[in-house]
């Protein structure tokens, strides 16, 4: 689904990736690790197409299509999704209403027709009963005023809605007690399948105690130095990040 070959990025001319690789397939959850100014945001954030970065080298091929010189709105309409580690408040415009509008962009960017909205409220109904969001919740101005918890569950409901085939959650878990932590690990678990593929960006283990990784990778100063399975986390958590630099 996603192979990043010898990935190398700047900001202003400074140096981020340092010649990523990586490979995800259809069905799997990556999990990104490293200490901070490691690269991981920077990262996820090239995978979606955030244009304050400079791609200097390599190839983002995704669906067997480079994607390095599209858009984030064309990389989002092809099946890319990114929840934000700060997601921002849009005040007067409700949950209900921006995931239409997100969802009939797309419908539009594929020259497809827009969701009837009897199709479209059934779809916000069972999305919102699987993630066991109250109904109230959909009403509200969009991130205004929630809670860091919510502001997670609410981009998972987004993500359910959307049905991305790759999904980049950019920690995720920033500021989560452990009651929001499971929600919303709850609602990633449900939404996986053999279709779809995940990369997950953390600092913490106790995240993947939840999301349960078919690969861990480190980075270091820009580079992938080390991958595993999911025991690696364990290890980390451990040990720290010293013993692997």
């Amino acid at each position: 689904m996603l192979t990043i070959d010898n990935l190398h990025v700047s900001v202003e001319g400074k140096p981020i990736l340092n010649g990523i690789n990586l490979d995800v397939r259809a069905g799997e959850v990556h999990a990104i690790m490293g200490p901070n100014g490691s690269g991981k945001s920077t990262l996820s954030a090239v995978i979606a197409g955030n244009e304050a970065y400079e791609v200097t080298k390599g190839d983002i091929i995704y669906k067997n299509e480079n994607i390095i010189e599209l858009a984030a709105e064309e990389r989002a309409n092809k099946g890319i999704f990114m929840s934000f580690q700060y997601p921002v408040e849009i005040p007067g415009i409700t949950v209900t209403n921006f995931i239409k509008t997100a969802i009939n962009s797309n419908l539009r960017a594929r020259n497809e027709k827009e969701m009837p909205a009897n199709k479209m409220l059934k779809k916000i109904r069972e999305k919102a009963e699987l993630l066991e969001i109250d109904s109230r919740f959909l009403s509200r101005s969009l991130n205004e005023g929630f809670s860091g918890g919510e502001k997670k569950r609410n981009e998972i409901f987004q993500m359910a809605m959307l049905e991305p085939s790759l999904s980049i959650l950019d920690e995720t878990d920033s500021g989560l007690d452990i009651d929001a932590l499971k929600v919303v690990a709850n609602g990633v678990n449900k939404l996986k399948n053999k279709n779809n593929a995940v990369i997950l960006i953390t600092h913490y283990q106790r995240l993947l105690d939840y999301i349960v990784p078919d690969y861990v990778h480190v980075l270091h100063e820009g580079k992938i130095v080390k991958s595993g399975g999911k025991e690696l986390a364990h290890e980390l958590e451990e040990k720290g990040y010293d013993w692997i630099k």
